[in-house]
C-alpha cells in the first residue's frame, strides 16, 4: 500500500510516524513550502511534534493536493474539519477514483452538518465501500513518547480494514477493527463536546467527584444519541469473544475510552479550551490564546443541528452548545447541566 497524508498538524504528524516507524514510506501534503523545507533539512515538523524525527528517505513531501493524490491509493485525511472542504475542492473526484479515504478528522464539517463520507458521496460520488476511518482513544503527544495507545479501524469492508490497520500497528500501537463506519465518527465528534463541557467545570471549580457523575451522564448521553442515530449495540456489553472485534459497543475503546481520555488528560485541547472558558475566558478570547483547533468548538453547533431531526435527549450537549454559541453564561448553563444528572 502507498500512503499519502494530507495535513501536516499534530495528529498528522503522529501519524506520519506511525506509518514510517512500521517501515511504510509515505506521500505527504503539506501545504507550507517552509515546512517542506524544515522537513528535508532538520527531519522534523518545526511546528507540531517537534521531537519526533523522520527517516527522509521513507518521505515525500508535496506542498501540490493532486500530485499527493496521485502518488498514493491509500488517502489518510488529518485536518480539522473547518479545513476540510477547502482542501478537497483543488481536486476533483477523477482524481480519487480507486483510492481508499481514511478519514482520522475527529470533527463534522461545519458548512453543511456532514460527516467526511457523506460530503464525499455527495460531492465526489465516492463510494461507501473505499471509506475507512482511524480512531482513538490515542493523544499524539503519547504517541511521540511511543507510549502503548490503541487505535480503532472502521470500514464496511472488513478485510480491507484488517489490511490497513495492519500497516499501522507497531511496538507501541496496537489495532482494533470494527465495523461501525456511522458511529465511530459520531462518539468522536460528541466526546469532543463533552470535553469541552468537562473542562468548563473545571474553570468553575467543580471537583473530582463532580466531574465523574457528569461524564458517566455524557457517556449514557452519547449511547442515547447513537442509538437513536442507528448505530446498533450501544448497550454495556453486547460482544462476544468471537465478534467484539467487529461489532459496535459503547463499552470499547473508541466510545467510553475516548470520552474518558478526552475529558480528563491534560493532552485534550478542548478540555484546555473549556477551562478557560469557565474561568471568564469569552469564546473569541479562548479561540485566540488556542494555538490549535478545539474541534468540539464548532461541533457542539453541529450536533446542535443535526439532533433536531435525531431528536435524542441531549441536556449537557445543548447546555455547552448554549454557553459557546448563545452567550449562555457558565454558571447557568451547570446550574441547569446539574439538575438533570442521575
Amino acid at each position: 500500500m502507498q500512503f499519502g497524508i494530507i495535513g501536516s498538524g499534530t495528529w498528522a504528524t503522529a501519524l506520519a510516524k506511525i506509518l514510517t516507524d512500521k517501515g511504510n514510506s509515505i506521500n505527504w501534503f503539506v501545504r507550507s513550502e517552509r515546512i517542506v523545507n524544515h522537513l528535508n533539512t532538520r527531519q522534523h515538523n518545526p511546528n507540531y511534534l517537534s521531537s519526533v524525527y523522520f527517516d527522509k528517505n521513507k518521505l515525500r513531501l508535496f506542498t501540490d493536493l493532486n500530485e499527493a493524490i496521485s502518488a498514493s491509493d491509500h488517502l489518510v485525511a488529518a485536518i480539522p474539519s473547518a479545513f476540510v472542504i477547502e482542501t478537497l475542492q483543488k481536486t476533483s473526484a477523477g482524481k480519487l477514483q480507486n483510492k481508499k479515504v481514511i478519514s482520522a478528522i475527529k470533527g463534522i464539517l461545519p458548512e453543511n452538518n456532514l460527516l467526511l463520507n457523506e460530503y464525499l458521496a455527495n460531492e465526489f460520488n465516492f463510494p461507501q465501500e473505499n471509506y475507512f476511518t482511524v480512531m482513538g482513544p490515542c493523544h499524539a503527544e503519547e504517541v511521540a513518547a511511543e507510549k502503548l495507545s490503541y487505535l480503532t479501524f472502521s470500514g464496511v469492508d472488513i478485510k480491507a480494514t484488517h489490511e490497513i490497520a495492519s500497516c499501522f500497528t507497531t511496538e507501541y500501537l496496537n489495532t482494533i477493527v470494527n465495523n461501525d463506519v456511522m458511529g465511530v465518527q459520531f462518539a468522536a465528534i460528541l466526546k469532543n463536546i463533552y470535553a469541552l463541557g468537562a473542562g468548563i467545570a473545571h474553570g468553575l471549580e467543580y471537583g473530582d467527584n463532580f466531574q465523574s457523575v457528569l461524564i458517566a451522564n455524557c457517556a449514557d448521553e452519547m449511547a442515547g444519541f447513537l442509538q437513536r442515530a442507528g448505530v446498533p449495540h450501544m448497550e454495556v456489553g453486547i460482544h462476544s469473544s468471537q465478534d467484539h472485534k467487529v461489532s459496535p459497543n459503547y463499552a470499547a475503546s473508541v466510545y467510553l475510552g475516548d470520552l474518558l481520555v478526552t475529558c480528563y488528560s491534560l493532552y485534550s485541547r478542548n478540555r484546555t479550551f473549556g477551562n478557560m472558558i469557565g474561568k471568564g475566558y469569552s469564546v473569541s478570547a479562548a479561540r485566540l490564546e488556542m494555538n490549535m483547533v478545539a474541534e468540539g468548538y464548532n461541533a457542539s453547533k453541529c450536533i446542535y443541528a443535526i439532533n433536531k431531526r435525531v431528536g435524542a435527549d441531549m441536556p449537557i450537549a445543548d447546555a455547552v452548545y448554549k454557553i459557546l454559541w448563545e452567550n449562555l453564561h457558565p454558571r447557568q448553563g451547570f446550574n441547569k447541566i446539574e439538575e438533570v444528572l442521575v
